[in-house]
């Protein structure tokens, strides 16, 4: 039985429990509503319900499953819900906790705030800026009973948390920074006491910078800051794709220099690389903005409208929902927000669904899944996190037992704005998972990011990506741990567009298989106004067949970095490729290729195969000459009219007269491409914008 016709069962059967904001936990939570002398009604908490749960469970094994039923209202959480294996059910009598069919139901892992009030001591007024005076409102956080205010952490590159977080009618507000929305650039590095970079290395030669976090600033700026207690700023301080945060240690006006805190870039400072200011009270000067006075607990806030009885709340718990070694447990939904981590994590375990809810507003992840086998995300919106949307990490690379985690269905934007880089709307891990019929977009670096083996990407459409970095794809190898022995993926029928990289400056692919990525199938797929459409970075035994690029610069990159730049790369390729059993029977039988690869030269790019596509527009190939008679060309067509059905409307099915055909190459099921309408997705219709240039 599939998911869909699990869910239509239990969906069709009334709920056991309820839980309701205006119920008792010490009443029996067998009814929705209180009965007439209020004896007897919903539970209050989810917790009390899970109480009431296990009692059924270990009462004896239920037939029906156990079926919680969440009614309309606002939930605050300052801890999560920790499901466990006593929590589990079965695959025909689940455990689901579902919210009431058309209620708005809302867990959120903090506080609402109240008794704002105007600003008034005079040493605050002074320091904010003259457009705020009026505007600005303030509340006392240790008054709500807050104590851990939650100041940043920032244990490396793109790493970090932001500790609470403030939200106003369900959207994230802004710590003060400047500039608002945009970047300064770093005047020079020739500050006293610098110290030039060593063995800063890169294609186009010895690239200038400084090891010590010290740099001369452009304008006058600064001056404002000479009150603040604690000013960080957010820079990519030496590449585009390593970004950090940093803690200002002192401003020179006078020579115009910033020293930070240390310790120091792990890649260092050069001249022209871009940052921001935040955490800065005298820079709260525009509508959603705020400032938290960590040593008064005292929290200033710009509404961006008039603020009413909670509209603003601050996040606190550390996560929403938490299950270890659960089976059979199903969340549908609801909207899970506000939380200081990641809001869903699915640790070990088997068959766990979250479905149709809305998750947003966490400052990590929107859902993590590790470990155990076929638990997923469907149907689901999730948007506006501080890393990525969804993680998926299951099956086991020496035995290559497959995970079978899935995403399927899901609409994942506006992730990483707390850590833009190396933050993946999806990112899949591990043995035989799968990512389908998703939407992806609004997102500063990776879209979807994968290694291990075997796992499936396909019907997934994707744009308006890599925005913030150019050395990135859409669809990437990512995080960056490419060996020899991951083979075995199928990256099929997606339909990936309007990419340009930060600064529209163009960036590594629509598909990115980086250093040395081997063993993938690019295949039915369409990519359109994207750079280096499909790219092979010096890996082997790679498919590029029956896609169709249309306005893509180049269509097609295949390159040879390991004769060259990369070759020192070859003795940690050869340690890792011993961790795996890659001559043993299984591996052998599945990847006949790996097995003769230390014979036959393992830095070449051999066994490419570019064939059966469709290249209009823009231009074809970008092939380095040493890895050119490594590749196999056949039957592709180039810049020749493959006679779309209605290009000026971005309509790249072909016509039934189409030359293509005539190469072998097959249709592209493009209908197909997407989110679909059904009764696991939490909003439909489904509108979305491709960003600008």
């Amino acid at each position: 039985m599939s998911i869909q016709e699990h869910m239509e069962k239990w969906n069709a059967r009334d709920a056991d429990f309820f839980v309701s904001p205006s119920g008792d936990n010490t009443w029996s939570g067998r009814a929705s509503q209180p009965d007439r002398d209020r004896s007897d009604g919903p539970f209050a908490t989810l917790e009390r319900a899970q109480d009431a749960v296990r009692a059924t469970l270990e009462n004896g094994e239920p037939t029906n499953g156990v079926i919680v039923e969440v009614l309309d209202g606002t939930y605050q959480q300052t801890q999560p819900l920790e499901l466990d294996a006593s929590d589990s059910g079965t695959k025909d009598a689940p455990v689901i906790y579902r919210a009431r069919k058309g209620a708005d139901v809302r867990l959120i892992g903090g506080k609402l705030l109240s008794d704002f009030s105007p600003v008034t001591d005079p040493q605050i007024l002074a320091r904010l800026d003259p457009t705020a005076r009026d505007n600005v409102v303030q509340t006392n956080l240790r008054d709500h009973g807050i104590a851990d205010l939650g100041g940043f952490t920032v244990p490396g590159w793109n790493r970090g948390q932001p500790g609470l977080e403030l939200f106003f009618k369900g959207k994230r507000m802004t710590i003060a920074r400047w500039p608002n929305g945009d970047f300064a650039k770093i005047a020079s590095i020739d500050a006293e006491g610098n110290t030039p970079l060593k063995n800063r290395v890169t294609l186009s030669g010895q690239m200038r910078g400084s090891n010590e976090g010290r740099f001369i600033y452009e304008g006058d700026r600064p001056e404002r800051w000479a009150d603040e207690t604690e000013v960080w700023l957010h820079g990519h301080w030496f590449w585009d794709w390593a970004d950090e945060r940093q803690k200002i240690q002192s401003i020179d006006t006078a020579n115009h220099i910033i020293t930070m805190e240390g310790p120091n870039h792990p890649f260092g400072y050069r001249e022209g690389q871009w940052y921001y200011a935040f955490n800065i009270l005298a820079e709260l000067d525009q509508p959603g903005e705020w400032y938290l006075d960590r040593n008064s607990g005292i929290l200033y806030f710009w509404p961006p409208e008039p603020i009413g009885a909670g509209d603003a709340s601050v996040s606190i718990a550390p996560a929403l929902v938490t299950m270890k070694e659960t089976r059979h447990i199903l969340l549908q939904g609801m909207t899970l927000e506000n939380v200081r981590g990641t809001a869903i994590t699915i640790d070990g375990g088997n068959d766990n669904l979250v479905c149709a809810c809305t998750i947003r507003n966490a400052s990590g992840y929107g859902v993590h899944i590790s470990g155990g086998t076929e638990s997923g995300v469907v149907g689901c919106d999730i948007y506006d996190l501080g890393e990525g949307g969804i993680q998926l990490d299951g099956g086991d690379r020496v035995t290559l037992t497959p995970g079978n985690h899935f995403a399927v269905n899901n609409h994942v934007h506006h992730c990483s704005r707390w850590n833009p880089l190396y933050h993946p709307g999806i990112t899949i891990t591990g043995v035989g998972n799968r990512v389908a019929h998703n939407l992806l977009h609004e997102l500063p670096h990776t879209a979807i990011g994968f290694t291990g083996n075997d796992q499936i990407i396909e019907f997934n459409e994707i744009h308006s990506a890599v925005y913030m970095a150019n050395d990135a794809g859409a669809i990437y190898t990512s995080p960056p741990d490419e060996e020899f022995t991951m083979y075995g993926h199928a990256i099929r029928h997606n339909y990936v567009h309007h990419i340009y990289g930060y600064q529209n400056k163009g960036c590594n692919g629509a598909v990115y298989l980086d250093d040395f990525f081997p063993g993938t199938a690019i295949y039915g797929n369409l990519f359109y106004k994207v750079t280096r459409a499909a790219f092979i970075g010096g890996g082997r035994d790679n498919l590029i067949d029956n896609n169709i690029f249309v306005d893509c610069t180049p269509s097609v990159h295949v390159d040879a970095r390991g004769l060259g730049w990369a070759a020192p790369a070859e003795k940690m390729l050869l340690d890792l490729l011993e961790k795996y059993p890659y001559k043993g029977e299984l591996w052998s039988k599945k990847y006949p290729s790996l097995v003769k690869v230390l014979d036959d030269e393992p830095m070449v790019p051999k066994g490419n195969v570019v064939t059966r596509n469709i290249c209009w527009k823009g231009t074809w190939d970008e092939i380095e000459d040493k890895a050119r008679p490594h590749v196999t060309f056949r039957d592709n067509m180039v810049e020749k009219d493959p006679l779309f059905v209605d290009e000026a409307n971005e309509n790249f099915a072909l016509r039934k007269e189409s030359p293509a055909f005539e190469l072998g190459f097959e249709p592209i099921p493009l209908e197909k491409i997407g989110l679909y309408d059904d009764a696991l997705r939490a909003s439909w219709p489904v509108i979305h914008r491709v960003r600008e240039p």
